[in-house]
């Protein structure tokens, strides 16, 4: 099990109780997976950028969250953009089936989007 890696999630503020659910499935004892969340949890001040992009740059990998919030989520497309740029891993997950974008930001562009399945996620932790 995968349970010392540093993941970084990414979200829609809209999003953000699918990111305590991603953290809760992490820490349930019958998950196949389990990670260290490096997420930011509070609003930054105006250097966000620049302490968010510190945090990532210290993370094995990135959990995007892609649901129909997240074309219009300036934040964490800028925090996708980052992961790409620093060369930090990015896993795209559709936080529900029912809400998944037609189409996704161009800082996805390359980016693997999955379903949220403990498998796809254990999987791709394996890989880091």
């Amino acid at each position: 099990m995968a349970g010392n890696h540093r993941i970084f999630i990414s979200f829609a503020v809209e999003d953000s109780k699918y990111r305590d659910f991603l953290v809760g499935q992490a820490r349930n004892d019958r998950s196949p997976f389990s990670f260290v969340d490096m997420s930011v949890k509070e609003p930054w001040s105006e250097q966000w950028k620049t302490n968010c992009c510190t945090k990532i740059r210290g993370c094995d990998g990135m959990i995007a969250l892609v649901s129909k919030n997240t074309a219009s989520a300036s934040g964490a497309r800028w925090e996708v953009a980052c992961a790409r740029r620093e060369g930090v891993p990015v896993r795209g997950i559709y936080i529900d089936s029912s809400n998944k974008p037609l189409t996704l930001p161009e800082e996805f562009s390359g980016v693997r989007v999955v379903e949220w399945t403990w498998d796809n996620i254990k999987n791709w932790l394996e890989t880091l």
